[in-house]
């Protein structure tokens, strides 16, 4: 039976990778799992996991960053290799933290890092959890509604809180009615951080990159990357559709599939239980 020892606080502090400071939470202990969190506007990674880090924190240590141009981190991201970017900033931090190998689960854009991040060193990463990764069938398929909003969000009016509003019920989940409006107003009053509004880290391309950059279907590496990993997606999800989950599983030769009905983009905060279930069978089998 899982015990139900309360948990000390959040460990809380600022880490110095390269020219950026991120800030970074901490908690339970165990093999260390990097928790990378979502790029909608507001977004932020103690946040992004409210409904899954007591019951991670039981079994992992978990590392959970602001990811650069979110947060309480430095603010600007490159958006000609968005991904890249990010997963260098958080091998840089697992080299800060002396932690010299790790569990990664990523929501969205999280999903897409830590992807990348086993792409380009796979010796770093145990077993991946990708939960409607960005970054798969970008270059077959059209962009989403959900991921128009999102990516507009910060262009003509800016933002505002029916805007945020909109994204948050009608695109992150699939029972708008069910998000709190506690959640909204946090997510708005973040998003309105001067140093965000000046420099966006997701907006719409004017010229977009190579697709090799932003498809992570297209890196030639996925096909022999061997780390053990799993897939959870919303069948409803309106950001990045379902087909990638059967995509990657085509794609990747270790790559398990768990598709939830009725769900949207958020399976972590719809469907706690069952994925924090399915994310805790899935990294503790490399214990076994």
């Amino acid at each position: 039976m899982e015990s139900t020892t309360a948990l000390e606080p959040a460990r809380e502090r600022f880490v110095r990778v390269g020219e950026r400071t991120l800030f970074v939470a901490e908690l339970g202990a165990g093999p260390p799992l990097l928790l990378l969190h979502g790029g909608g506007p507001g977004a932020n990674g103690l946040a992004n996991y409210v409904r899954n880090t007591t019951a991670l924190a039981r079994h992992f240590r978990l590392i959970v960053p602001d990811m650069p141009g979110y947060g309480r981190s430095t603010k600007g991201l490159d958006r000609k290799d968005p991904f890249g970017d990010l997963a260098r900033a958080m091998l840089g931090l697992l080299d800060a933290l002396g932690v010299p190998r790790a569990h990664v689960l990523g929501n969205s854009l999280g999903g897409a890092c830590a992807l990348r991040t086993a792409l380009e060193a796979p010796e770093r990463v145990d077993r991946l959890v990708l939960l409607g990764p960005a970054g798969v069938d970008g270059s077959r398929n059209p962009p989403t509604e959900g991921l128009l909003h999102l990516l507009d969000y910060y262009a003509g009016e800016g933002p505002t809180r029916a805007k945020c509003e909109q994204f948050l019920r009608q695109d992150l989940v699939f029972d708008g009615a069910a998000l709190p409006a506690s959640i909204i107003d946090a997510r708005y009053a973040a998003s309105l951080d001067p140093e965000v509004v000046a420099n966006p880290p997701l907006v719409r391309p004017v010229n977009l990159p190579d697709p090799r950059v932003l498809d992570l279907t297209l890196d030639p590496r996925l096909a022999t990357l061997a780390t053990p990993t799993l897939a959870l997606w919303g069948v409803e999800d309106r950001v990045n559709p379902a087909s990638g989950g059967r995509s990657l599983q085509e794609r990747m030769p270790n790559c398990d599939l768990y598709l939830f009905s009725r769900t949207g983009h958020w399976v972590q905060w719809e469907r706690a239980a069952e994925f924090n279930a399915a994310a805790i069978a899935h990294l503790s089998a490399a214990q076994a």
